[in-house]
């Protein structure tokens, strides 16, 4: 399946399966038909969809420099040229950008405001785009489906403070992760949190979309703070599975990246 489409009143949210196991996103804001693309793993699949649909595209954000989130940049830019925004900490190891962002910034996307925040972590540098109106939050390898992203270049203890920033997201937002990790993440998650009837409900609903050829993301941030490990530090138990019933939340993040890690 290429892509999957979430159709509200005011946006429509197009997911794209890039790769081996990546995702882009196009969101549309209907009243100005303005069109955004959030990152670009390779160019043929985003053209086929664009294509398809009649769209151009407005603009392109950026979450971060590694190269299955922007390879696909210089041959889609020719056919549908559109300013490119990423992080201004990270513009030394992104390509061009025409908007550079930092921590508190917004813009807009014909009228749909877009707020950007660092969630370093999985690299030092790495943007999430908030979108309140659209009920979305495109946060690639930083808050993941059931996960988190791999310590690539910063610590346990920044990624935790990267996620606390996202605590008071609505739980109806979609968070829109990079990769198709779904059921590798459950598989670690239930190791650490067996008794969650939350999580083992969600395994079942991702064997079964799995298994009909369905994404697994985007998700619900609701779905996320009752099943996903990484946002349930301060779980009793889960800190008693994991011996660590009197540690700081950030302890217990630590330990869990730990044996994600390891898993």
């Amino acid at each position: 399946m290429p892509s999957e489409t979430i159709e509200t009143d005011s946006h429509i949210l197009v997911t794209i399966a890039c790769l081996s196991d990546n995702y882009a996103y196009l969101l549309q804001e209907k009243k100005s038909g303005a069109v955004a693309l959030i990152d670009v793993p390779e160019a043929a699949p985003i053209k086929a969809e664009l294509s398809a649909r009649g769209w151009t595209l407005d603009q392109i954000w950026l979450t971060h420099h590694h190269y299955d989130h922007i390879d696909g940049l210089p041959d889609l830019l020719p056919d549908y040229p559109a300013p490119v925004y990423g992080a201004a900490a990270d513009a030394h190891r992104l390509p061009d950008l025409d908007l550079s962002l930092k921590e508190t910034d917004s813009f807009d996307l014909g009228t749909t405001q877009v707020q950007v925040i660092d969630v370093s972590g999985h690299t030092i540098g790495h943007i999430a785009f908030f979108v309140p109106s659209a009920q979305v939050a495109f946060t690639a390898d930083s808050l993941m489906a059931l996960g988190c992203g791999r310590l690539f270049e910063g610590t346990a203890e920044q990624m935790h403070k990267s996620l606390n920033k996202m605590e008071n997201w609505p739980d109806e937002t979609l968070i829109c992760s990079g990769h198709e990790y779904t059921a590798s993440n459950a598989a670690f998650a239930v190791t650490v949190d067996p008794n969650n009837q939350a999580l083992h409900q969600r395994i079942d609903a991702i064997k079964a979309a799995r298994a009909q050829g369905r994404f697994t993301v985007p998700a619900p941030m609701g779905l996320e703070r009752a099943t996903n490990p990484f946002l349930r530090a301060a779980n009793s138990d889960l800190r008693t599975v994991l011996g660590l019933s009197s540690a700081s939340d950030v302890e217990v993040f630590t330990e869990l990246r730990s044996r994600k890690d390891r898993f």
